[in-house]
């Protein structure tokens, strides 16, 4: 244990124990240069600022703080503060908040290891770095200080040089640990603690009359790329973004904002998202402005290694102080509900949020928590829409189609139950389910010798990777699921490149009889890129395609000219929304093969399909 009194410094020397070693209290000018913090060259920039650090010393003999203090000084370290009366000490520490602690144990009153674990128990002071300095050896009193939270430990009298290495290394490393705590290990950038930090400070300072804007940035398609490259491809396109979002902040910020001093900053949030801070800006206009500026920054295009170009975007969402908030957890919950939004509109876009967002968000939340029971529940049912042939009108098949009917009335179908499936993370087991059921479906049919056609069932590639498709397959067939009555409708995915093993799996599935879809081709989540890389069987023309002249332009060139290439390609067309004759009689003058559509009639159940449809 640390004795009560403590010893004399040096052998046998009396009277009151030193810091230093008589005679070297001062350092030749070279010894000196080699521990003085303006002097330091290490590889973090932030060691620039170690002659700022704040020295705190607790000693109850003044002579030892006076010697330490002019050390110091002549160290280069320009703040110090100290007390030689501990029962001050743990004040003086939330007062003075210092970077560093140089302690010493034997002390009246207040031991030195009492204010260390006293510091231990504090939330604002246990991060503090302490150097315990006492005359004892024992070392089981230097094993204690260090298992109650000291950093370092030196033995009274100090070589000088030795406790200016000790201070240096100390503080460097607490500078190394801060930095890597506040900062993104990937791209350099402030991080999410940091983000945080920053908008709780400028919520504060901002007043009322006064706005400023928190925008997210979300990497479209970053999961596919990860999936589809590699992890390490994926981390490479961040830092590439990061860096053109960053120039674009430190370029275009200054006119987004009312003075030099409201900048921006730019932070990594999260996974696959950044995030600005406009402490204040002059009006949304200006705003909307930088915000295209950022978008415009974040597309950039790579290749892997040399092989096919790939174009990525970003989608933004912003939210606005005081109007959408003044508390910060929902200001930044605000921002990225709106950069979702912004994800779902279409991409490569942005959006401001809304108190209708919001609602929709909560409605979405609580459907979602529903939804998980209604599968149990017998809620969901799956209905079929024909699909058939142009000239003669015969069916060719089905899509299925999904709708849940909540309790309070509100039906989701279709588009709208993928979509909160996937808002909630259930976008595999929706698919799972689907197959389940177009698998006893299926039986039930033959069993009373109904002539069976293929079903299609939607696969969402934006919500779920190719080897998990793969996997939900290959699980449906040895459930029982018979491959020649299924066809994978693939959506989405536009930004994705087919490994080969995913290629052979589909392959393999497709000689099993398994027919494969490429939906909604022609519009934003298609790319003719696709049709090279998996097994693709025929093609759901965009509806787009097939509305009236004048509706989005006179679209029927373009039908004809993307009809003509599935031709070439050997692939089947599937017309989509061909709701009038009208439509029917455009397609037919463009050779498209098949058509679906509430022409034919609307999505039915299975017993209708089946008595309309499946003659035996």
């Amino acid at each position: 244990m640390e004795p009560d009194s403590t010893s004399g410094s040096g052998s046998g020397s009396s009277g009151p124990p030193t810091v230093f070693m008589p005679g070297a209290d001062q350092l030749a000018d070279r010894r000196m240069g080699a521990s003085n913090p303006e002097e330091m060259v290490w590889g973090n920039q932030s060691l620039a600022g170690l002659s700022d650090a704040v020295i705190m010393m607790v000693d109850d003999e003044q002579l030892n703080i006076d010697m330490t203090e002019a050390f110091l000084e002549g160290a280069g370290y320009r703040h110090f503060v100290s007390t030689n009366q501990a029962e001050t000490a743990v004040e003086l520490m939330h007062s003075k908040r210092p970077s560093l602690v140089l302690l010493d144990l034997s002390m009246p009153k207040v031991s030195g290891m009492q204010i260390l674990k006293i510091m231990r128990n504090d939330a604002v002071l246990c991060h503090i770095p302490v150097i315990v300095l006492t005359s004892t050896h024992d070392p089981q009193v230097k094993l204690q200080a260090l298992s109650v939270g000291a950093m370092d430990f030196l033995s009274k009298p100090v070589d000088p040089s030795e406790l200016a290495l000790r201070i240096r290394n100390t503080l460097a490393a607490t500078i190394y640990r801060d930095y890597l705590a506040q900062h993104d290990p990937l791209t350099g950038l402030p991080n999410k603690l940091c983000y945080k930090e920053a908008v709780k400070a400028a919520l504060s300072s901002s007043g009322q009359q006064s706005k400023g804007a928190l925008i997210h940035i979300g990497v479209d398609h970053l999961g596919s790329v990860n999936d589809a490259m590699g992890r390490a491809v994926g981390d490479q396109l961040m830092q590439r973004i990061g860096k053109r979002l960053a120039s674009c902040v430190e370029a275009e910020g200054a006119a987004a904002v009312a003075s030099v001093e409201d900048h921006p900053t730019l932070y990594r949030f999260d996974g696959d998202e950044f995030a600005v801070l406009l402490p204040r800006m002059e009006d949304i206009e200006t705003a909307a402005n930088f915000i295209n500026r950022l978008l415009d920054a974040a597309s950039t295009s790579f290749n892997r290694g040399g092989a096919q170009e790939m174009f990525v975007t970003c989608s933004v969402g912003v939210a606005v102080f005081p109007d959408d908030g003044r508390v910060l957890d929902p200001l930044v919950t605000n921002a990225g509900l709106a950069m979702r939004h912004a994800k779902r509109s279409g991409r490569h876009t942005y959006a401001f949020f809304s108190t209708e967002l919001n609602e929709r968000a909560v409605r979405a939340l609580s459907r979602g928590a529903d939804l998980r029971m209604a599968f149990t529940r017998n809620q969901v049912e799956l209905l079929y829409q024909p699909r058939v042939h142009t000239a003669t009108r015969r069916l060719r098949g089905a899509q299925a189609i999904a709708r849940w009917s909540h309790p309070s009335g509100e039906v989701f179908e279709g588009d709208a139950l993928l979509d909160l499936a996937a808002t909630n993370e259930m976008s595999m087991a929706l698919t799972e389910w689907m197959l389940q059921q177009l698998r006893d479906q299926t039986k039930a049919w033959r069993a009373v010798n109904r002539r069976l056609r293929r079903v299609g069932v939607t696969v969402d590639l934006d919500r779920l990777t190719l080897p998990q498709v793969c996997d939900i397959l290959r699980d449906g067939i040895r459930g029982g699921l018979q491959p020649q009555y299924l066809a994978v409708e693939l959506r989405g995915g536009v930004d994705v490149e087919p490994a080969r093993a995913d290629i052979e799996t589909f392959t393999g599935l497709k000689k099993m009889g398994m027919h494969f879809i490429l939906d909604r081709f022609g519009g934003p989540d298609s790319s003719l890129l696709q049709l090279r890389g998996l097994p693709i069987d025929a093609v759901k023309v965009h509806p787009l395609f097939f509305q009236p002249a004048g509706t989005n332009g006179d679209v029927r060139p373009l039908a004809a000219a993307l009809l003509a290439l599935t031709r070439q390609l050997g692939l089947r067309s599937i017309a989509t929304g061909i709701d009038t004759e009208r439509q029917l009689e455009l397609i037919k003058a463009q050779r498209c093969d098949e058509y679906q559509g509430q022409l034919i009639g609307a999505p039915m159940t299975a017993a209708a399909f089946a008595t309309r449809w499946l003659l035996a």
